[in-house]
């Protein structure tokens, strides 16, 4: 119910809602069940945790009728469930799976007042969502000990071992009987040195297994994992579900292993070569002298392999040898050139001597790989391993060697957890360990900043909490430090390469590893998201209406930072203008600056990102530095000045059968929440005896209301009005993941309005449903009005769309 404004933030973006319209009904459907019923009771926040093991004051939420009630554990800690470990020749790849309530202590004390006083009766949700994160941490297998201080430093321990509420572990006393598990060579080689250092036993799984099974997890639960990089160009792949199986799975490590998948569990090892990572770094160390394989990758991006290599144009003179569709460019021979010339290894640059031996090796695996789908009949090959590193000359060579040889009929194809297959694998080889119902749309993927670092190197330990994160930004910020970028793991400070170090002399570029072209963020499980059941096509739906490409991205870069400056104005204000709030201000604008600085350097380095995408960051950096609600007065302004014109607009509405009014889980801009909706109703129902009728049907209303119950006893039967939440905390909305209770009450209905330009225009403007549709909004921004409408700013588009 908040209206528009005309602040500079609203006026580039938008905001609105969403509701839902349901006509006539048969007589025995036509009450809302309990779990609709709607009390006006506090909505936390949208939580991605799964509290566990802890059962004291456990309760059932919900009604008998509910099929699968949620238990909630209101006394549960934070906890580590599985921890999984890919231990390589190169390199150790880390997977762990928090469960943990993101709840301040008057939350806690709400939930258990509530349970007391039996206020857990099947109203609106008001307690934390079921799930958790999954985090992806990698190591140096040279630096082992890093991997083992992290993990020590992290206590991610607690909780890998069956029993972990014993007696032992409450006394702070660790048990000896913890179990983790583990994959890879390095999980024989190093099982010694674990049980020394940790007190753990490592349980070995089988590499290949965990290979497969990673894979098949990724394909299936992430919407853009896979892509596809030619010339430069990076492009996301949909996967079909159905036509998954079979393809060829190229793990890149320090060897290289080809695996035929045919399905879930089955697979077989069809080829490999010794030619991998391995021989890379190992042969560039040698030639080059550098240190690390970051290094030595970071060293290919400025050379010049024509210096080396024998090209095409080489030997015919400069020209083609287009009779077999050979460039003058192309590669006739690696390191030819060096045969027939009187120099020595240090004549040549290490720049040179890395880019021809990284061209080498990957055509090396792009003509195998080939030739191997070629002998099984396969026009799909999926490309993993940490050798790759989202690092484009590699994948544009692998790829050109499966697109030459294969005359353009097969397609390499890359993944953004590259390197975590076999530790995600492993992971999964937990009996328990939960992901085996999860759908794509149980997945949402969030960047958090980490601690800033320099050339690919930490520098700080392990940040655990805001305040060390913000004075670990303030250290680099007051040196002169450039924050270019965030790091691209999923936790703070823990890509694990090159150790802690203290912040260098001015001028350094804070950066995430110079080869990580992709960020892996955090993965949340949210188990409480569902699809709209209204979208006419799933699979084809696509939220954004305009694409980000170079130039739309440059134009929203410059509005979001011209935006800044207001926007963190507001919302050191919406917290009293503190100190603290000023702190975290600043460190939200260097974060957020991060954010867009990274995807200028890389559009897709944090996957297939649209508008919405972009400003659901903001939201979420946002409350990253603990800015709850950055625009709740202007919130209660507006909605004041709304209940002053709301019983004019009454006048005008006819009755419905069934409204239910569909508000942020989360706060964004101005953009009313579903926690604030049932007290804004409650004021508006003073000024109508219908509307109060219709939030007593809904069971927004519990207490009788002094003063109007005289008018209401003449007043007709009303239909219920209900409010429920939809799963977001953007000012946009993806109906592929809105919240369960959404697509329950949305089921049956006859109309969907859409309300707002984030909602009506920026997405879902093309989108297309199972009912009527109406999407209203107001175009503040001239750029888009210009490109969507050929209109103005402050246009306002009413877009009626019969059911088809």
């Amino acid at each position: 119910m908040a209206a528009n404004n005309s602040d500079s933030i609203q006026e580039e973006l938008g905001e609105g809602g969403v509701g839902v319209k349901h006509e006539a009904e048969e007589e025995a459907e036509g009450a809302p069940s309990s779990a609709a019923q709607a009390t006006a009771t506090t909505m936390l926040p949208r939580s991605s945790s799964r509290p566990q093991l802890d059962l004291s004051g456990a309760a059932i939420h919900g009604t008998l009728e509910d099929r699968n009630p949620t238990i909630l554990l209101p006394n549960q800690s934070d906890d580590i469930s599985h921890l999984a470990l890919d231990i390589g020749g190169s390199l150790i790849k880390l997977v762990y799976f928090s469960r943990h309530a993101e709840l301040s202590t008057e939350d806690k004390r709400k939930i258990s007042t509530k349970r007391r006083l039996g206020m857990f009766n099947g109203g609106r949700r008001s307690y934390p969502i079921l799930g958790g994160r999954l985090h992806f941490v990698k190591f140096e297998t040279g630096k082992l000990n890093e991997c083992l201080d992290f993990i020590s430093s992290k206590q991610l321990l607690r909780g890998v071992v069956s029993g972990v509420d014993s007696p032992s572990w409450r006394s702070g006393a660790q048990p000896d009987n913890i179990v983790i598990k583990a994959t890879g060579g390095g999980a024989y080689k190093y099982a010694d040195l674990f049980k020394e250092r940790l007190g753990v036993s490592l349980e070995k799984e089988d590499e290949m297994d965990c290979l497969v099974s990673g894979a098949n997890f990724l394909l299936k639960a992430i919407r853009h994992e896979a892509f596809t990089h030619m010339d430069g160009h990076k492009e996301y792949v949909q996967i079909d579900q159905n036509d998954l199986f079979p393809f060829l799975l190229v793990n890149v490590g320090s060897g290289v292993s080809i695996i035929k998948v045919d399905g879930h569990g089955k697979f077989q090892r069809v080829s490999g070569t010794n030619v991998g990572g391995g021989t890379y770094w190992g042969l560039g160390r040698l030639m080059t002298k550098c240190k690390s394989f970051d290094e030595l990758l970071e060293l290919s991006q400025r050379g010049d392999n024509s210096t080396i290599d024998m090209l095409v144009g080489d030997i015919y003179g400069g020209l083609d040898y287009s009779k077999i569709g050979l460039s003058a460019s192309t590669i006739a021979s690696s390191f030819g050139k060096t045969i027939s010339e009187n120099k020595e290894l240090s004549d040549y640059r290490p720049e040179d001597i890395s880019l021809s031996l990284l061209r080498m090796i990957s055509y090396n695996i792009g003509q195998i790989s080939y030739l191997n789908a070629l002998r099984y009949g396969l026009k799909r090959i999926f490309f993993g391993g940490f050798f790759i590193r989202g690092h484009a000359y590699t994948m544009d060579t692998i790829s050109f060697a499966v697109n030459f040889w294969s005359k353009g009929e097969a397609q390499a194809m890359f993944l953004r957890h590259e390197g975590f297959l076999g530790a995600l694998g492993a992971f999964m080889s937990y009996e328990k360990h939960g992901l085996d119902d999860l759908r794509v749309h149980h997945l949402v993927e969030r960047f958090p900043m980490g601690a800033p670092y320099v050339g690919g190197k930490i520098h700080g330990p392990p940040l655990g909490d805001l305040n060390a994160k913000i004075s670990w930004m303030e250290k680099f910020v007051q040196k002169g430090t450039q924050i270019i970028a965030p790091v691209p793991m999923g936790v703070p400070a823990t890509t694990g390469m090159g150790g802690f170090e203290r912040p260098t002399s001015k001028g350094d570029i804070l950066r995430s590893d110079a080869s990580a072209a992709l960020n892996v963020g955090v993965l949340h499980l949210v188990p409480t998201l569902d699809v709209f059941p209204l979208l006419e096509d799933p699979k084809t739906y696509e939220p954004n209406t305009i694409d980000l490409d170079q130039d739309e991205f440059k134009y929203w870069f410059k509005v979001l930072s011209d935006h800044l400056p207001d926007l963190v104005d507001k919302a050191v204000a919406s917290e009293g203008g503190t100190d603290d709030a000023e702190r975290r201000g600043d460190a939200f604008v260097h974060a957020f600056s991060a954010h867009l600085a990274r995807l200028m350097e890389e559009p897709a380095a944090y996957g297939k990102f649209g508008l919405a995408n972009l400003l659901e960051l903001r939201e979420e950096c946002l409350r990253e530095f603990q800015f709850v609600d950055a625009y709740i007065s202007i919130k209660q302004r507006e909605n004041e000045a709304s209940l002053a014109v709301l019983p004019d607009l009454l006048m005008e509405l006819d009755t419905m059968n069934e409204v239910v009014l569909v508000a942020n889980s989360l706060p964004a801009l101005n953009d009313v929440t579903a926690n604030e909706l049932p007290e804004i109703i409650a004021e508006a129902s003073k000024h109508c005896g219908i509307l109060r009728k219709a939030a007593e049907a809904g069971g927004l209303l519990v207490d009788a209301m002094a003063g109007i119950q005289d008018d209401l006893k003449d007043a007709p039967e009303s239909v219920p009005l209900m409010v429920v939440e939809n799963g977001c905390g953007s000012p946009c909305i993806d109906f592929r993941q809105v919240s369960s209770e959404l697509a329950a009450a949305a089921k049956d209905a006859d109309l969907l309005i859409l309300e707002g330009m984030g909602r009506a225009l920026h997405t879902n403007l093309n989108a297309r449903f199972k009912c009527d549709a109406l999407k209203l909004a107001m175009v503040k921004n001239q750029r888009l009005a210009e490109k969507l409408f050929n209109g103005n700013i402050y246009d306002c588009i009413c877009k009626f769309e019969p059911i088809s």
